[in-house]
């Protein structure tokens, strides 16, 4: 059809309006706290605004260390005085999904540790703590939310990709890739996952922590893989709560990595990893909170395979994030300096000779005092090489005859006696 010239000055001003609504948008999305975002589609010669507006409010270093100075504020009035706002997320769905090795279900694991990290923070003022589920069952916040919300959700998903893509095709982003390849999650978990980022942006979470252990394909799942090791994911530099995650991340990765390795899996090893893709911590732009997403260890590595021995680990994973969260907002703080740096020690070793092929509780024990004292693991072996995995091998006998060396303890060389375990009561960690 033949266009009429008023036709003709009708798009030529619907463009120049377009494209500075364009300008607009790239010029607000490098001040991503005082953005409000609209989604733009161009099809063919006309213009079309969507009409949904997405309005972000990603957290910064600063905010969120104001609210942990006044949690403890005295002049600040109970209407006025905030906390720090933490949202805690088991990998996973209650019965459902998740790595599987033996008779250990990752998606249980995480429960655990987010249990413990919950409690660890709940007894510091600081802190108003969230937990998204049990073993059993969803949170009744999060049930009544998915239930109530779940088309919103829908629609808030679809026009966060549309948003984040709208940007990426003017040129005001660029999509970057995944350099580690990740399991998709069915459609109804993914919306669920994205429907707990739109509650922690709705209720004004700072930050939120995602919860998984690891594993790697293999074609014979019954026997253990050949990686071990912590990881941290977090958002990738094109999104508004990268910068602010990172800086948190750091400080929990320092914690974790004294008496934890880091991840040996391709892609994983640089221990932080910049990802753009996962739905948990922010994917197509969409969490304000600061959001990581911690792969602990791998499922089948030995030092879970005991309960007694697994109870103690993964406590003491969280107890690990605790302290790292404390060294972000405060490493000189007095509630750092009074905690011993990991949740084993004191240990109260129960006088029983361990020698080599003891295995539990107490030789975890042993090994995270040795690793604290510096001599675990052995000379020529890294952490990934000799972890803390309960049992009595050649990694714990030569460190302990390094140990004995050094303190000069004779007559119970490669064995844990009576002298040794003096010593290792009195080791100040």
């Amino acid at each position: 059809m033949e266009k009429s010239k008023k036709d003709f000055n009708g798009l030529i001003v619907a463009s120049i309006v377009g494209g500075v609504f364009v300008i607009a948008l790239g010029v607000f999305y490098i001040f991503p706290n005082q953005i409000l975002y609209a989604l733009v589609a161009i099809k063919g010669a006309g213009i079309q605004l969507a009409s949904v507006v997405l309005r972000h409010d990603f957290r910064s270093v600063a905010e969120i260390k104001s609210n942990y100075a006044d949690a403890i504020n005295t002049n600040s009035s109970l209407q006025t005085q905030k906390k720090v706002r933490i949202l805690i997320v088991p990998g996973h769905e209650p019965g459902y999904g998740g790595s599987e090795y033996a008779s250990l279900k990752e998606r249980d694991m995480t429960v655990e540790l987010g249990m413990y990290l919950r409690k660890f923070l709940e007894n510091d003022s600081h802190y108003e703590v969230f937990i998204t589920r049990d073993t059993e069952v969803w949170h009744p916040d999060f049930t009544m939310y998915f239930k109530n919300n779940w088309t919103d959700i829908a629609e808030w998903t679809k026009a966060s990709r549309e948003e984040f893509s709208s940007l990426v095709s003017l040129g005001s982003v660029a999509r970057t890739v995944s350099t580690v390849v990740h399991n998709n999650a069915p459609k109804s978990v993914a919306l669920r996952l994205y429907g707990i980022t739109k509650w922690a942006n709705e209720n004004a979470i700072d930050i939120t922590i995602h919860i998984h252990f690891n594993d790697n394909p293999r074609r014979n799942t019954s026997i253990a893989g050949k990686y071990s090791g912590f990881s941290i994911y977090v958002p990738a530099s094109q999104y508004g709560n990268s910068s602010t995650t990172r800086v948190i991340a750091s400080t929990i990765f320092n914690r974790l990595g004294k008496y934890n390795s880091v991840s040996n899996l391709k892609g994983e090893s640089v221990g932080i990893i910049d990802e753009p893709d996962l739905i948990a911590i922010g994917a197509n732009n969409t969490a304000d909170s600061a959001s990581m997403l911690i792969e602990y260890s791998y499922i089948y590595e030995p030092q879970f395979q005991d309960s007694q021995v697994s109870s103690l680990a993964i406590k003491d994973l969280a107890f690990q994030t605790y302290l790292g969260l404390q060294d972000f907002f405060d490493p000189s703080t007095s509630a750092t300096r009074s905690l011993p740096d990991t949740s084993i020690l004191p240990y109260e070793w129960s006088g029983t000779l361990l020698d080599y092929n003891s295995s539990g509780q107490e030789v975890y024990a042993l090994q995270t005092a040795m690793m604290g004292d510096g001599v675990y693991p052995p000379l020529g072996k890294d952490k990934n090489d000799c972890s803390r995995s309960g049992g009595f091998g050649p990694c714990t006998r030569a460190s302990l005859e390094a140990f004995q060396n050094k303190y000069k303890i004779t007559g119970e060389t490669g064995v844990v006696g009576k002298k040794t375990l003096v010593v290792l009561k009195g080791l100040d960690l």
